[in-house]
């Protein structure tokens, strides 16, 4: 049995910063690509970033690019969302998602799913 595991701080001030954390827990191959959604109540799961299995690719969406930065740690079998300057639009539960295949901005392309966290920013 494979599961995603998210962890981290969800209530900030704007402007603050959170990192969540989602592990890769049991039997798992080698090559994950990760990403990253969120979602707000009473509407559609949104893509945030996702990263290659070495972390060496990155996408990140226009709303997030160059607030939010995506890292991994393979040896923990685990990958970050590192959130910074956060606004209060950034209100949403966040979930890490994985896939045995390529990496996309599409959420029915990920296999794996984590439980999501609640991330509110407050002004």
């Amino acid at each position: 049995q494979v599961r995603l595991i998210e962890s981290g701080r969800g209530l900030v001030q704007a402007g603050d910063s959170v990192k969540l954390s989602c592990e890769l827990s049991g039997r798992t191959g080698s090559s994950y690509a990760m990403g990253w959604f969120r979602q707000v109540s009473g509407q559609e799961r949104e893509f945030v970033g996702y990263t290659s299995w070495l972390g060496r690719s990155t996408s990140y969406a226009d709303s997030v690019k160059g607030r939010f930065t995506i890292a991994r740690d393979n040896a923990k079998n685990t990958v970050y969302l590192e959130m910074n300057s956060l606004k209060p639009e950034d209100t949403a539960v966040y979930y890490c998602a994985a896939t045995a295949g390529m990496m996309s901005t599409n959420a029915r392309r990920y296999e794996l799913w984590g439980q999501g966290t609640q991330v509110t920013v407050y002004s």
